[in-house]
């Protein structure tokens, strides 16, 4: 008989690690008496980061003491009391290789339902003093689940719990976790797990993900498109950098030039997807430091050649050495066709949106859509500053003449006196949300969104508020990403450096988005941490190579694992959490 042992709750609390604050809920203990479940969470409990835990889906986590027993003696501890995994209610039986997604309970006043195993990641291992913890929960198949509230109603330690219905198609909580985080799922068992209505919204999308992933052609993505859409990409079609020759420089605009790139053998170079980048690498002087930069692609993907477009920035190192110094004929090292912002193949409306220089990869994704003549809905909405700052404006204009279903709105935000409302453009202002419900974008559309970074940062949250579907909406940002790192309290942003004390001794660690390229220092225990010691901007959950969320583009050299992984990363990409370098090395960082 399954019975509840111990009813823990806990508010947020700011907790000090690695030299910062962590807010965290997951230092519960147990209380006497009964307790009211709510449809959140319990009276007296709280979570700290709502982004990963909490919610209607993730209201209750369950966790047993079977497990308490199995990792006493794995650890060799004795100090465990109840609530030290985080879990809200700790339980005899009720064990994850037995307990169904979509089963229920009745425990006292409540009815539960089983919605997802817990999802990993490190605070669990803050609370126990066990960095492993997150990928050794998944390993040992000892995960624990959480609860929705179906009926709300109190709870006391000492009750019996009573299964009160079956989960449809019978998938334990350990089979569902290893689905996710292990090597290998199978399809038949990917479609069984859909098929699941209690499970949570977030694990079906991570099932979608890979079953798309699992009918893609041969050669397409590998790793695991549920845990990262790094791993969405297909693998780079060449190692490392490689020699490509300047074949042509084009002006686009005051401060827009293009440069088209060939093999030095004449060869043609493998096809790009259209809305990927190229990343060069580079010395200005001999024995000046290595820079790396990253450019999109902006000509028809499937050329023989490769076009990226590049801006002249005012203080730009690389791109003004591109204007002074290139010449037709030069060779540049450069790393193949990388990134996940790309043109999906399906039939609804595609809507280009961009502004500035981020007009290069949607460009890309317009010769694609002109080329195979598409019947699908194509808006092309542009914004810049004046007629001397639109590049491409001829060029985009004859590719929407090749499709029959097109729309082309353009904006100047200060239109300079010879420029021409409704023949250069249409609107005097911004791209705005607004100006999308007025030309009638339709909500069932594919958004492709790339632009400066406060275009980047306003845009994107307010589509998120509007009828568009958040999951259709797919961005690219210039430079480094967002940093995601999950109940850490945040501080100003800071420009990235080499770490602090005496440099390193070991193999030059490029970070190519951040424009950083330092030596290693082999005291990091990762490069993670070596990264965040350089206040490069990253995104991590577990730091033990179980979730993924680190996951990077590995532009050139190798790497070792200390752990090793759960599940390997796609071909070309590195999980930075765990691994370290093995002579130089370019992240897409």
């Amino acid at each position: 008989m399954a019975a509840l042992l111990a009813v823990n709750v806990g508010l947020p609390q700011d907790v000090p690690w690695h030299g910062t604050t962590v807010h965290t809920g997951v230092w519960k203990r147990p209380v006497t008496g009964p307790r009211m479940v709510r449809r959140l969470n319990i009276d007296g409990d709280g979570q700290g980061d709502l982004a990963g835990h909490g919610g209607e889906q993730r209201a209750v986590l369950v966790y047993q003491l079977d497990s308490y027993r199995h990792w006493q003696e794995e650890l060799g501890r004795d100090d465990f009391e109840y609530g030290q995994f985080g879990e809200n209610f700790t339980v005899e039986g009720l064990p994850d290789d037995e307990v169904c997604v979509g089963d229920r309970y009745r425990i006292g006043g409540a009815v539960f339902e089983v919605t997802q195993p817990r999802v990993t990641c490190y605070r669990v291992g803050l609370r126990l003093g066990e960095p492993r913890m997150a990928s050794l929960l998944v390993s040992h198949r000892r995960p624990g689940f959480y609860l929705r509230v179906l009926t709300e109603g109190p709870v006391e330690a000492g009750q019996e719990i009573v299964k009160i219905a079956s989960g449809p198609e019978g998938m334990t909580v350990a089979e569902i976790d290893a689905l996710l985080y292990l090597p290998g799922p199978s399809r038949e068992r990917l479609e069984r797990a859909l098929r699941i209505g209690a499970l949570s919204p977030g694990w079906q999308t991570s099932f979608r993900a890979m079953l798309d992933q699992a009918g893609a052609a041969p050669g397409g993505p590998s790793g695991n498109a549920g845990l990262s859409s790094a791993a969405a990409g297909p693998p780079p079609t060449w190692d490392g950098f490689r020699p490509l020759r300047v074949t042509r420089i084009d002006e686009e605009s005051r401060s827009v030039f293009s440069l088209t790139l060939a093999a030095v053998d004449g060869a043609p170079l493998p096809a790009a997807l259209p809305g990927q980048f190229l990343t060069f690498r580079l010395r200005l002087e001999p024995g000046g430091p290595v820079l790396t930069r990253s450019y999109s692609l902006s000509g028809p993907p499937g050329d023989a050649v490769y076009r990226v477009s590049v801006k002249q920035e005012p203080h730009g190192v690389v791109s003004g050495h591109f204007r002074a110094h290139l010449r037709t004929g030069d060779v540049l090292d450069v790393a193949a066709p990388r990134g996940v912002f790309t043109l999906e193949t399906a039939g609804t409306p595609a809507v280009l949106v961009s502004a500035g220089i981020g007009a290069t990869p949607v460009l890309a994704m317009l010769h694609a859509l002109a080329a195979a003549r598409s019947t699908r809905e194509v808006w092309w909405l542009y914004g810049t500053r004046d007629g001397t700052e639109h590049p491409f404006a001829q060029e985009s204009r004859d590719l929407l003449a090749r499709l029959p279903h097109a729309h082309e709105h353009i904006c100047y935000s200060r239109p300079a006196p010879g420029d021409r409302q409704g023949v250069d453009y249409a609107t005097a202002g911004r791209l705005s949300v607004d100006l999308f419900r007025r030309l009638g974008v339709p909500p069932a559309a594919d958004v492709y969104l790339c632009g400066p970074p406060a275009f980047m940062r306003e845009l994107p949250a307010d589509l998120a508020d509007s009828s568009l579907a958040p999951a259709r909406v797919h961005t690219e940002v210039f430079g480094a990403g967002p940093a995601m790192t999950p109940g850490v309290a945040a501080v100003p942003a800071r420009p990235v450096h080499p770490p602090p004390g005496a440099p390193g001794d070991g193999p030059a660690v490029s970070f190519a988005r951040s424009g950083l390229t330092v030596a290693w220092d082999p005291a990091y225990p990762s490069l993670l941490e070596f990264a965040e010691a350089c206040d490069v901007p990253t995104r991590w959950s577990c730091r033990t190579g179980v979730c993924h969320t680190c996951e990077t583009g590995l532009l050139s050299g190798t790497v070792g694992y200390s752990p090793e992984p759960v599940q390997e990363p796609a071909e070309g990409n590195v999980l930075v959490c765990c691994s370290r370098p093995q002579g130089e090395l370019v992240l897409d960082l």
